[in-house]
This record gives C-alpha cells, structure tokens and sequence, in this order.
C-alpha cells in the first residue's frame, strides 16, 4: 500500500505579499522536491486585505499539495500559524513567512541538519536584510526579554525553521491566549540547535508590524512569560519606603538635636507627585495582568476558519 502521508509540511501565514505567492510556491516546490516526494504547502490567509484568497486557491487546484486555509478575519501571524498546525500532518514541518525574506532553499540545510538526531532547528540570520531600526528595536527587546524571562533568545531567530512532528504536538498542547510559536518552541524542550541562513531582502511589499504593534506585542510576551515586572516594582517599592523612612528618622534628629525645622513644601509636594505617579504605575501594571488572566479564562477560540480549499473539513 502506498504511503500519500506527507513527510514535510509548510506553514505559510499570509497577509500581503500577494505578488510574491507564485513565486514562493515555485521555489518551494523545486527545493521540497529534492527532500521527498509527500510534501504539503498550507498557506493561511489571516484575512489578507490584497485578497491572497485568490491566488492561493488558484494555486490549490493547479497542485493537490498546495492546501488553503482562510481566517474569518485577521487575528495575527502567530494564531494563523497556529491554524496551520492544527491542519499539518507531515512528520516534520517547517515555518517560514509568505514575503521571500526567509528563502526557501534553505530548508534543505534545515532538514539535513535534522537528520543528524535534532528535533528543532532554526535558522540564524546572520547577515539580516532589515533596515537599521528594525534590527535595533528587535536587538532591545531580546535584551529586555531575556533579562525579565532569564532566557537566552537570540534576535537573529525568528521562527524559520523546522520542527519535529513530537514538537509539533507538544506546542499544540499549549493553549494559552498569548501566543508566540519562537518562544513555544523553546518552552517545550527537546533537542534544538541553531544554524546560520541566509536572509533575503525585502522586495514584496512592506511589514506589517509597526512601532506600536511591535511594543504591543513586546508587552504581551513579556507579561505572559515572566512575573519579574511586579517583583521589580515591588522592590522599588521597599526602596523608596526605606529612603524615606530612612530621611524621617534625619529630620527627627536633626529638630531634636539642633531644632531645625525643615520648610517642606516643595519638597513634599515633589515627593507627593512622585509616589502618586509609582502608585499608579504599580496599579496600572497589576490591572494589565488582571487583564490577561480574564482573556486567559474566557477561553475564545484562537482562530475561526473562514473556508478552506480542501472539501468536507472543517475546522476551527
């Protein structure tokens, strides 16, 4: 009986980009068919606004290995991956995003180093094609993300790679709102190495992910990933209230000794202003984790499918 189940499968999240589809699909397929002959390519429209639906339905019926899944709106690169997963069935499946940036020759040294016993290995950008403020805000975050989390990422990773059907698995078993597939794929474990790739510069459109997006998403991750930030505003916290403690018993001692009298309006409305702006950080900061705790246990689907290129399945 011949095996049709696919050994490597691609995830693929689509939003823009649309010019580039067919050219992506072309060299996908070239490069996977040096690997296997069962492969499969899921390209997830997050609800494209350049209409990706198209084309990659148009691409569904020229190739079966081709499958297309379309969100019912846009709920972000991580949940369309997310998606994908759920619909991959290959016994490795490989990341990558839709603008040609990760460059799909690539995965031949990705699965070849697999080969040798690994089950995850991502791709290092060593020579990245981003612009300067790209790469400098990504390098902060890391810095700020690893010294909350006491992990050790590298900004030069993203999440092209590819990944064992057992990884695969455990990540699905992760269902928490807050998604991040690159920092999933190191919470489960495993053996996981990183090798040097190239980076493509960006030709297809432009990034989604603006400055503000970017620190949403940077807040987001950090907060479901690390309680350090309440732990930090709590010891700034006992600091303060020993240095004033500490300048009470001064101003006691001094009236005492030498009757000074201290003229302290400035000075207390100063400090007023001050320890009213900590308070209310400190409160802002609890009230933003109350807030994801109540996303946490509404528990909401973290994707809905739209439609799908394959017949009679649905999913969601």
């Amino acid at each position: 009986m011949i095996n049709n189940r696919p050994h490597i499968s691609v995830i693929i999240p689509v939003y823009g980009c649309k010019t580039c589809l067919h050219e992506l699909y072309q060299r996908l397929k070239t490069t996977l068919n040096k690997l296997s002959d069962h492969f499969e390519i899921i390209m997830v429209d997050d609800a494209c606004p350049q209409n990706s639906w198209q084309t990659i339905k148009k691409l569904a019926m020229g190739d079966k290995r081709v499958i297309g899944i379309k969100l019912s709106r846009n709920f972000g690169q991580h949940y369309a991956i997310v998606a994908g997963l759920d619909y991959a069935k290959g016994d490795w499946v490989v990341v990558m995003d839709c603008d040609l940036q990760d460059r799909p020759e690539e995965i031949i040294k990705l699965y070849q180093k697999a080969q040798e016993g690994y089950h995850v290995v991502v791709g290092k950008r060593v020579n990245r094609k981003d612009s300067f403020f790209v790469k400098i805000t990504s390098k902060i975050f890391y810095v700020i993300f690893n010294s909350l989390t006491e992990q050790k990422l590298d900004n030069r990773v993203a999440n092209f790679g590819i990944y064992s059907k057992q990884v695969i698995e455990s990540i699905k078993k992760y269902k928490e709102t807050d998604r991040s597939f690159g920092l999933l794929s190191v919470l489960v474990g495993f053996s996981r190495i990183e090798i040097e790739v190239k980076h493509a510069s960006r030709i297809h459109g432009k990034s989604s992910y603006n400055f503000t997006k970017k620190l949403n998403m940077a807040i987001d991750h950090i907060l479901s990933h690390s309680n350090k930030p309440l732990l930090l505003v709590v010891r700034t916290g006992l600091i303060f209230s020993l240095c004033s403690f500490t300048y009470m018993i001064w101003l006691i001692i001094r009236y005492f000794l030498w009757s000074h009298i201290t003229d302290g309006w400035t000075s207390i409305m100063v400090s007023l202003f001050f320890l009213s702006g900590l308070i209310v950080s400190v409160t802002g900061m609890v009230g933003v984790y109350i807030g994801k705790i109540y996303n946490e246990v509404k528990r909401r689907p973290l994707y809905i499918v739209d439609k799908t290129t394959m017949d009679n399945i649905q999913k969601g």
